[in-house]
């Protein structure tokens, strides 16, 4: 049953649509909304004497008919652009309305055949306030990179479509496009009229939601369900599919939240309706589960129909009784005959029909693809067949029949796609276990207008809203990034950051959506909520990777534009080959089957040429190894963002490192305080906690909770943000107030305190300033850097008064990790802002030679480019806002998953676990990674090479060997199978062992 469809108006109240768009504006950082739906138009973006209007379009079965319409539609004058969603069953019409009217628009499509229904126009229009949107579509029908390219050639080619990546290892493609241009309607069309089949599955977007619904038993539920649905503010439009029992609804979340949504519906349902959100992810995989269950069913068909036809040629001979109702005649031709071309007519043309359809749908294209060889081949036999037996009705001269080559081609094609369909699953597995670790369910904290609680309710983990206060029992899971507020436990953050170590979480602590809460129960107020905590940006972030493509795909991608026609060149010089040299007397008739001849005999050779080569194996050799690796760096805390990045990290020669907060623990401690005049050693603390409260160095966070440790005498706190200390310490009162501040990056700071001067900082700072630095004081830094520790000087009016040293320890695994890379043939550098006599104790503790100091953020970029000239592949490994340029500028950018949001979306690698050691899995997985990708190539390309000539019977003269065509279909079929199995070994990858790599024996 079609689903059914209403449209709602939208009716803004209480504001003006120019405020709204300013809220939707503001709102933008805390929700990131899906695809608008296709009512919503941008009329601003119109010409102002055009018009835009719907209308419902019924009858539509096919992307013919959608083609039709949009047809009709064009030929009507006045009409500028015509655009038709076949899923939707509507018609997005551009016009101009002084040449043309609406009923001359729908009358247009009645006239191709269809019934039309203008539709309301909306409103007020919804302006996108981000641009650009990203879409996921599932693509079926796609079987090789030729398909792959296809589908990418025709994504690009559309008007506002700025980007477009097909995966062929997971049937998706994800386009970012202008949504004021071109909808996700338009882009699911142009996939079907290309032949494949599309749909939607999410977008970068969130005012969409798509809700199962229970309790719907007839066609007054539905009607009931659809008026609870239209008496809602804020819905746009909903679509009801009956036979899935799925409610896709498109709302403002502007006007109503997706909880109040469906609590509304419930609500005015009472209790009739039970909803259930519908997660993305877990959707695709059951739309997995379904491919393969249909791969499935018509492999064991295909079977059942095509062992009947075996045993008839085999079997039945060496049975009297069987055999002689084979040969009884009957009409023109024997039983068996009959037998065999009515079982093998179905699995052609009825089982075997897919293969017809995506022949054609590549040919259509313009491509050609694995699809094609099959059809060929096995249509060829069958024809072959059906005209022997024709032949023999009207001459008497019975040939031999190959009805069984056909159908067992087919069969072993279909096996080899179901075992493909199962092993491309478990590639994914990463990210379904990743979405598994989110509860289903959320207990809420219910609050009363006054602010108290008065009771708890359980909600789905989906509909959880910022600002919510939530309960988490010991053993439960934390449903989504937030705030402890009440509460003290352990929770276990391994399946997120890799760290086995349970961590404490009191009051303020920061939490993650997925970990387990361990012991005592906490309540947590929710951050960030769907896609932006830190389990769905992961699995974005392992999604998008194995999406992208490895440098090295492209030579697939070549080959299998030209592998088809390649071989079917081959196969017709095969057969002609075999033809002309036996008509000529090359090979004597003995060579000849029995009652055949050299037609048939060079038939079979071809046609085991056709089916034998396999461009599939090809194309998937680098996407699965790829996908497969991804998710393995993912379970290990290392995330990769994409396979040229996979590629460019196993060709590494050099890695940078930076010393604050990398190498270093990140934790510096103010170690040494020395006062150069009669000033108090609290009134000097004070004034340099002032004047370092405003800025966001980690050493600045040293000396303000340095400072307010000795004037309270308290506990260092547990709150990771800097600037929650300088807010608490303002609160006491203790700080002065600061004017004229201003960060000198890689130098220090300066302000006006009290109506003096105040630079604290380095050296440069102060000689730049025109403040001589006394020897005493000199000496007195000279010592601290030569003990690893950084001199921090502090001047009042133009005179040095006092300094500091901190010190940040090293982290334990640097040494270890220094030296490793050095055995793996990797060279360390360690860059710093820091000074050159600290900057050379720190490297020589860890064993590293070339060091490069007193760089500016923007110089740490010309120290990697620097190496970069001479040709070498470069790593850069940091974590803070100062490390983005050069890890940007960084062949391979790894960032510490405890640094800053700046140098993560800067970085191709995230070390979750911010240890040092994952450097060397990151660089020792890309390394076994790429190894299986080239045996993957030398398989697959091996494969062909030995086969096409093995089938084409270049041995058979000397070796008397040959393939028949069913078992080179079940080659092919194998061929596949086994490039995906090869890519799977990769989940057996275990992280290097320190000792292994250093040669450490331990007794």
């Amino acid at each position: 049953m079609a689903p059914s469809m209403r449209d709602v108006q939208l009716t803004v109240t209480g504001k003006s649509s120019s405020a709204a768009a300013e809220d939707d504006i503001d709102g933008a950082g805390e929700e990131v909304r899906l695809l608008d739906s296709y009512d919503e138009v941008n009329l601003d973006k119109l010409d102002e004497n055009l018009r835009r209007i719907q209308v419902r379009v019924t009858g539509m079965t096919c992307a013919a008919c959608s083609t039709s319409v949009e047809g009709a539609l064009m030929g009507v004058n006045g009409v500028v652009k015509a655009s038709v969603a076949l899923l939707q069953n509507k018609a997005d019409v551009v016009f101009d309305p002084s040449l043309v009217k609406d009923e001359e628009i729908t009358n247009a499509i009645e006239d191709a055949g269809f019934e039309a229904e203008l539709l309301s126009e909306p409103a007020a229009s919804h302006t996108n306030p981000h641009g650009t949107v990203v879409g996921q579509f599932t693509i079926g029908g796609m079987t090789c990179a030729a398909c792959v390219n296809s589908v990418e050639g025709i994504l690009k080619n559309l008007p506002g479509v700025r980007k477009a990546v097909v995966a062929l290892a997971t049937s998706l493609g994800e386009v970012e496009y202008d949504s004021s241009i071109i909808s996700k309607d338009d882009i699911a069309n142009a996939i079907e009229d290309a032949g494949f089949e599309a749909s939607f599955v999410q977008s970068s977007e969130q005012d969409k939601i798509v809700l199962g619904v229970i309790g719907i038993s007839g066609e007054m539920d539905a009607q009931f369900l659809e008026g609870i649905l239209s008496k809602l503010h804020g819905v746009k439009q909903f679509c009801f599919d009956r036979v899935s029992s799925e409610l896709e609804i498109v709302f403002d979340p502007e006007v109503i939240g997706s909880r109040s949504l469906v609590d509304g519906i419930e609500g005015g349902s009472s209790g009739k309706f039970k909803l259930v959100v519908k997660n993305p992810y877990t959707r695709m995989a059951s739309r997995d589960l379904e491919e393969s269950s249909r791969m499935f069913r018509l492999f064991t068909a295909s079977l059942s129909l095509s062992v009947p036809v075996i045993l008839m040629r085999v079997l039945c001979p060496r049975i009297p009784l069987l055999y002689s109702l084979l040969i009884w005649q009957c009409g023109p031709f024997q039983m068996g005959d009959w037998l065999k071309w009515a079982l093998v007519t179905v699995v052609q043309f009825g089982i075997g029909k897919r293969f017809y359809i995506a022949a054609g749908r590549a040919l259509r294209n313009g491509s050609t693809n694995m699809d094609v060889l099959v059809a060929l081949g096995t249509t060829a036999s069958y024809v072959y067949s059906v005209c022997a037996l024709l032949y023999g009705a009207v001459s008497g001269f019975w040939s031999p029949t190959y009805f069984e080559t056909s159908a067992m081609l087919i069969t072993f094609v279909l096996l080899g796609k179901y075992l493909e369909t199962l092993a491309k699953g478990k590639t994914s597995g990463a990210i379904k276990k990743l979405v598994e670790l989110t509860p289903a369910t959320a207990t809420l904290l219910v609050k009363d207008k006054g602010g108290k609680f008065v009771g708890e309710r359980e909600i789905d983990a989906l509909l959880i809203q910022p600002g919510d206060i939530l309960k988490v029992l010991p053993g439960t899971k934390v449903p989504v990034d937030g705030v402890v507020i009440w509460g003290s436990s352990h929770v276990n953050e391994s399946m997120v950051t890799g760290e086995s170590a349970p961590v404490l979480k009191e009051i303020d602590s920061v939490v993650i959506g997925g970990t387990i809460n361990l012991h005592g129960s906490l309540h947590i107020q929710g951050t960030k909520v769907g896609s932006n905590t830190v389990l769905s940006q992961i699995i974005s972030l392992v999604e998008t990777a194995q999406m992208s493509k490895a440098p090295i795909q492209k030579f697939a991608d070549y080959i299998a534009s030209i592998f088809v026609p390649t071989v079917v060149t081959m196969s017709l010089l095969t057969f002609f080959g075999w033809y002309v040299a036996g008509v000529l007397g090359g090979y004597p008739e003995e060579w000849l089957p029995e009652n055949g001849n050299y037609f048939v005999f060079s038939l079979m050779f071809a046609i085991s040429v056709v089916v034998i080569a396999c461009p599939c194996a090809l194309g998937l050799a680098t996407p699965t190894a790829v996908m497969v690796a991804t998710g393995v760096g993912a379970s290990n805390g290392v995330l990769i963002k994409g396979g040229d990045a996979l590629e460019r990290a196993q060709k590494i020669s050099h890695v940078i490192f930076d010393k604050t907060g990398t190498l270093t623990q990140g934790n510096a401690k103010v170690t040494t305080v020395k006062i150069f005049n009669e000033m108090d050693r609290g009134e000097f603390l004070t004034l340099v906690a002032s004047a370092e409260a405003s800025s966001e160095h980690p050493l600045a966070k040293a000396i303000l909770e340095y400072a307010r440790h000795f004037h309270f005498f308290d506990e260092p706190s547990n709150t990771s943000g800097f600037q929650t200390y300088s807010e608490q310490a303002k609160f006491s009162g203790w700080l002065h107030d600061v004017s004229d501040f201003s960060v000198l990056p890689g130098k220090g700071i300066q302000c006006s305190i009290d109506g003096k001067w105040i630079l604290v900082g380095n050296r440069t700072l102060l000689t730049e300033n025109g403040i001589t630095i006394p020897s005493n004081v000199e000496n007195f830094v000279v010592e601290l850097e030569e003990s690893a520790r950084t001199g921090i000087l502090v001047a009042q009016d133009n005179i040095v008064i006092g300094a500091l040293g901190i010190a940040d320890p090293l982290k334990r695994e640097a040494a270890v990790v220094v030296e490793g890379l050095i055995k793996m043939g990797v060279k360390p550098i360690m860059v710093t802002g820091d000074n050159w006599r600290t900057a050379r104790a720190v490297a020589k503790e860890v064993g590293i030679q070339d060091v490069r100091a007193e760089v500016l953020p923007a110089g740490k970029a010309e120290v990697v480019r620097s190496f970069q000239k001479g040709g070498s592949v470069v790593a850069m490994v940091g974590d803070g806002i100062n490390d983005s340029p050069a890890l940007a500028a960084a062949d391979v950018g790894m960032a510490i998953g405890a640094g800053t949001d700046i140098a993560i979306e800067a970085a191709e690698y995230v070390l979750m676990r911010s240890n040092l050691e994952d450097v060397i899995i990151a660089i020792d997985l890309s390394r076994k990674t790429f190894a299986r990708i080239r045996w993957n190539y030398i398989f697959a390309m091996a494969y062909n090479v030995i086969a096409i000539p093995v089938a084409a019977g270049v041995f058979f003269p000397f070796l008397k060997l040959e393939l028949p065509p069913w078992v080179a279909g079940a080659c092919m079929a194998m061929s596949s199978v086994s490039v995906v199995c090869s890519s799977l070994y990769l989940k057996r990858y275990k992280k290097p062992r320190l000792t292994t790599i250093l040669e450490i024996t331990i007794e």
